[in-house]
């Protein structure tokens, strides 16, 4: 980014303002010091992921609003009706409900928020540095406040971008369970772990 300094009387006020906006650094994401579990959420989204058990032979799936969020040892009476992939509470006498189904692994496609949404609002931020650090440099505004501005501007975008993808789709099954068809809103904890830092 190229910048003209018309002033130059003062140039050690103005060298000192460079100097500290050159140190500054923006990070807008997700933030592990805030919630490791959310952080690994969000790569998983962000980069698409195949999940395979780790201990058992294999992964059980919720596929009821009754599992959501829920392990099978949260249901005492869960069993695996003999010849089927699932795992059933009993219902009545003689009926049963699925509450998980029984698979090898689950593939999460790739649904990138993050770094879609900085390629496709890079120019725009940039416009905005270009607009504001010459008042920056002059003194006017401190180059904290700077950074905010432009954190809080990317972090409002990355939210934006995470509401609005609805491709590739929940599965059917996923959507059941959910309640929703948004891919990556559900309970809204990780639109909200969305912040930036300034450093």
């Amino acid at each position: 980014m190229r910048m003209t300094i018309k002033d130059t009387s003062n140039m050690d006020k103005i060298t000192q303002h460079l100097k500290k906006l050159n140190q500054t650094k923006i990070s807008v994401g997700v933030f592990g010091s805030d919630d490791a579990e959310l952080v690994k959420i969000a790569g998983v989204h962000e980069y698409g992921m195949t999940i395979k058990p780790k201990k058992a032979k294999m992964l059980a799936v919720p596929v009821s609003p009754k599992a959501k969020g829920k392990r099978p040892a949260d249901f005492p009476t869960l069993f695996n009706p003999k010849g089927t992939k699932v795992l059933a509470i009993p219902k009545g006498r003689d009926d049963m409900e699925v509450l998980f189904v029984l698979m090898h692994s689950v593939t999460i496609p790739e649904r990138s928020f993050i770094r879609s949404c900085y390629d496709e609002n890079i120019d725009a931020i940039g416009d905005k540095i270009a607009e504001l650090a010459p008042q920056v440099i002059a003194g006017n505004v401190p180059h904290e406040v700077f950074a905010d501005m432009i954190g809080l501007e990317l972090a409002g975008k990355i939210q934006q971008k995470l509401r609005s993808i609805t491709n590739p789709a929940n599965s059917p099954l996923t959507q059941t369970v959910k309640g929703s068809s948004n891919p990556l809103v559900d309970t809204g904890r990780l639109v909200g772990a969305i912040r930036h830092k300034v450093e």
